[in-house]
């Protein structure tokens, strides 16, 4: 049996008048620190205690930063929760700091190397994936009983290629499809369609009468080509064929011939997919996605910041790191758009955040709505304490590049760096976007706990806490807890990151979300009317 740790907590600046406590099952009232502190109430762990008198009306600080203002006067010793506690005002996006830090440029990281699948477009895949596309909702039954017989009968054949994927959804037809923002969710399916795992093969199952079109969805020149195998036409005017199984085409006569078109077609995918071999690549050729969900207060002070060193490093390789989550990040624009490398970037920054307002105040939604049950169970106030502890999964490199939704970095001309990619918070609509932005390595933070995975790439779990750890020791990755109790450092974490990342990428080794095959479905994000 362990012995029970010593009463902990953890400030993030001297100048916080809040702590969190460390300790499993938190700690009851009477618990004394070695700093003499003395709880007043039972504080559940990773909830904040009082370190000084606040009166009624005082700031509460953490991260330095105003995180609320006192509801009643609170003692020294206090738990401090989000019902004690008035959310402060949104900053404005006027007068912001613009490319105003300048971080001294940190020496190149050089030597590191995964194997990954090279792509005619210079992208480079760390899987190697059918993805059958699919035009609209209505053809998914079709094409999943589909895949089911491939993955059973043909994808045995073809022992190079790691799996074959529906990119099933909701979109495609009782939309108004005309509409200005109806351009993000035909974006997103676009470009995930492309996504470097799937080594430019593109594949689509149309029902036939759609809103959304196959050549609407691939326009000439969208896809890539990959060899004499699949161009339409020959000399000045080759041009990729698309490939596309109709369901309404006279020459289906019943369920099966659907079935047998949509196997015989992969089935040619399959063969070129089979002939790609991993090859050694700079680790520079990772584009990598930083998610947090199911956050609690060790978010910020543990998974997070270990993200945010690996983000450096991967920086420092010439890699590309993504993160995102608009409403998750906007409570601290200042932060970024100081960190812009150019005054046009943090413009770019000021605009998404502007669009998403103005998308926000359509529904009337105001800022509570995000946090969760759950964020503030795991001792989360409001979403101002809660970006504080997200944006720090971005490190300290400067911000390069943004990408609106449903935007690819590569076709933005966007090939290294840490780039701000404009997404909804929601974990699986974010996910979506950033397949979409072209990562092929994703990592997912939780404190709370989630069993999210993608099928389309792999997500590396990094749990924030050691109770989670040990309890999901089948579905976390990493155990980033060890940063609370002094057992590993920051750096410590963020190194085994890095070298995890590149075993992962390599295929050497699966995340726990592959081995049991746990995949979130794909949700577009459409801000277009529903007819």
């Amino acid at each position: 049996m362990s012995t029970p740790r010593a009463p902990l907590y953890i400030t993030m600046d001297e100048r916080d008048n809040v702590a969190i406590v460390v300790n499993d099952g938190g700690l009851p009232a009477g618990t004394v620190f070695p700093s003499g502190l003395t709880l007043v109430d039972k504080v559940p762990q990773a909830h904040k205690v009082a370190l000084v008198d606040i009166p009624l009306g005082g700031e509460v600080r953490r991260y330095n930063v105003v995180i609320g203002y006192a509801l009643k006067d609170l003692k020294v010793g206090t738990w401090v929760h989000e019902r004690l506690l008035k959310m402060p005002a949104a900053r404005e996006l006027v007068g912001l700091p613009i490319a105003t830090v300048k971080p001294e440029p940190q020496p190149p990281l050089e030597g590191y190397t995964f194997e990954g699948y090279r792509n005619l477009d210079g992208s480079v895949g760390t899987r190697n994936i059918l993805a059958i596309t699919q035009t609209v909702q209505c053809v998914a039954g079709v094409t999943d009983f589909a895949v089911t017989r491939i993955k059973a009968e043909l994808l045995p054949k073809y022992p190079n290629v790691d799996d074959v994927v529906a990119l099933e959804h909701t979109y495609g037809c009782g939309v108004a499809i005309d509409a200005p923002d109806a351009i993000i969710p035909i974006r997103t399916l676009r470009n995930i369609s492309l996504n470097p795992n799937f080594g430019g093969e593109v594949m689509l199952v149309s029902l036939g009468c759609e809103k959304l079109q196959p050549e609407r969805l691939m326009p000439p020149g969208t896809i890539p080509l990959i060899d004499e195998r699949n161009v339409a036409d020959v000399g000045d005017s080759a041009s990729p064929k698309l490939d596309v199984v109709c369901l309404q085409d006279d020459a289906h006569v019943g369920f099966m011939s659907m079935v047998d078109a949509i196997m015989r077609q992969a089935e040619e995918h399959l063969e070129r997919l089979n002939d790609r071999r991993r090859e050694t690549v700079p680790a520079s050729e990772l584009v990598v996605g930083v998610q947090c969900g199911g956050s609690d207060a060790f978010s910020g002070v543990t998974a997070n910041p270990a993200v945010g060193f690996c983000t450096d490093l991967l920086v420092r390789a010439g890699a590309t790191v993504m993160f995102s989550e608009v409403t998750e990040v906007r409570d601290g624009i200042d932060q970024l758009t100081s960190r812009a490398s150019t005054p046009e970037v943090a413009e770019a920054m000021i605009r998404e955040m502007a669009w998403y307002d103005a998308y926000l105040e359509k529904g009337r939604v105001d800022r509570s709505a995000n946090t969760t049950p759950g964020n503030k169970k795991g001792g989360l106030s409001n979403i101002g304490e809660k970006a504080m502890g997200s944006i720090v999964k971005s490190g300290t490199s400067p911000i390069s590049g943004v990408l609106a939704p449903g935007e690819s970095a590569r076709q933005k001309g966007i090939t290294s760096g840490l780039i701000y990619a404009a997404t909804p918070a929601s974990d699986f609509i974010c996910g979506t976007l950033q397949l979409a932005a072209g990562i092929n390595l994703h990592v997912f933070t939780t404190g709370r706990g989630t069993p999210y995975g993608l099928a389309e790439v792999p997500v590396i779990k990094v749990a924030t806490r050691e109770d989670l750890a040990r309890r999901w020791h089948d579905l976390m990755d990493i155990n980033a807890g060890t940063i609370a109790t002094g057992e590993k450092t920051i750096a410590d974490v963020g190194w085994e990151m890095f070298e995890l990342m590149l075993d992962v990428a390599s295929g050497r080794k699966k995340t726990w979300a592959e081995h049991w095959k746990l995949h979130n479905a794909l949700v577009l994000f459409n801000p277009a009317p529903v007819t």
